[in-house]
């Protein structure tokens, strides 16, 4: 069996990207890591590749097309808007994704940040490491509401969605949704009443965003859609930075009208230290670490590594992103060696 190459260029000292090397030796590859520290290095690693392992690097038109050994991309995680998916389609690539990653811990982190802001934990634990035990509860903390029988707008009703929506329904909250991909057959199957954003964003208590970031959902959330939103709310973000204009949410934060926000992710990553936001006591961050889990990185390393395998055995991956690209005659799965 002719060995072939499985690469990942980025940096693979993280728990999720150690993949199953005897996955890919028993498909007649072998894996390679390799961290590039700009995109022309990565670009000559990767012409000896047949199949990319990718995690945030981007994979432009230009970048595949001087690739023509590469006959598959796999991403290690849901969203795939790093790959110029098009271009690879065009050119014959497949593109295989893990849609089921982390749903769990996402939705469990969405619950989390919930929880912070709401209940102001964040605060609270900074007044208590400075020595202040009750003094500014009467002033900064209360009030606070309960979240039991409050209204949760769960925008993006993916696999993610949906597990945050049944959640949040076990905690006693009424949940509506927004996604104007689902059918509405799927969302009564929870009971999760579909809205349109408008309509969801002036009924909800707290909006948590759940969208993959396309050319639609950049800035989503910005001054006019977060005007709509009620008095005193909140907003969670667990998906991509880029679908809130950070500016205009600062704007609401300030002015009272927005009560806080969570955010795991920002528009700049790693941001900036003089980000306005961080000077603002209702905002809780975390890391864009909201999939972490030993349990999540584990099937993350064994569907990553079973669908390079697949690739390299000239199979469709299992996820297949771009399904058009098996009916292409340029699809390079089982094409020979030049």
């Amino acid at each position: 069996m002719t060995e072939r190459l499985v690469l990942f260029t980025e940096s693979a000292s993280g728990p999720a990207y150690g993949l199953d090397e005897e996955i890919i030796r028993g498909a007649g590859g072998t894996l390679q890591s390799a961290a590039a520290s700009s995109q022309a290095e990565r670009s000559e690693m990767a012409r000896a590749a047949d199949v990319l392992i990718v995690g945030s690097a981007a994979m432009t038109r230009d970048f595949l097309s001087g690739l023509p050994r590469l006959k598959g991309i796999v991403r290690s995680g849901i969203g795939v808007d790093t790959v110029d998916v098009p271009a690879a389609t065009d050119l014959g690539i497949v593109v295989a994704n893990v849609p089921d990653f982390c749903r769990h811990e996402v939705a469990e982190h969405t619950l989390a940040l919930m929880f912070a802001v709401a209940r102001k934990i964040a605060r609270n634990d900074r007044s208590v490491r400075s020595g202040q035990w009750r003094g500014l509860i009467a002033t900064q903390i209360i009030p606070i509401y309960r979240l039991s029988g409050r209204t949760l707008g769960v925008v993006g009703m993916g696999k993610i969605g949906q597990m945050v929506a049944q959640k949040a329904q076990a905690l006693g909250m009424k949940v509506f949704g927004y996604d104007p991909y689902l059918p509405p057959a799927v969302a009564a199957a929870i009971g999760v009443p579909l809205l349109t954003l408008d309509e969801l964003l002036r009924q909800a208590d707290v909006v948590s965003l759940h969208t993959p970031l396309i050319p639609e959902t950049r800035h989503l959330i910005n001054a006019r859609t977060l005007a709509l939103m009620k008095p005193h709310s909140l907003l969670i973000n667990v998906a991509r930075g880029p679908i809130v204009d950070e500016v205009a949410l600062r704007a609401a934060l300030e002015s009272g009208h927005l009560a806080g926000a969570g955010l795991d992710v920002l528009e700049q990553e790693p941001p900036a230290p003089s980000n306005e936001l961080f000077k603002l006591e209702n905002v809780v961050f975390t890391s864009h670490y909201a999939s972490a889990s030993v349990e999540a990185y584990a099937d993350l390393r064994r569907q990553v590594s079973e669908q390079a395998a697949e690739i390299l055995q000239g199979k469709f991956p299992y996820n297949l992103v771009n399904r058009e690209v098996m009916s292409l005659p340029q699809c390079r799965l089982g094409q020979k060696e030049n």
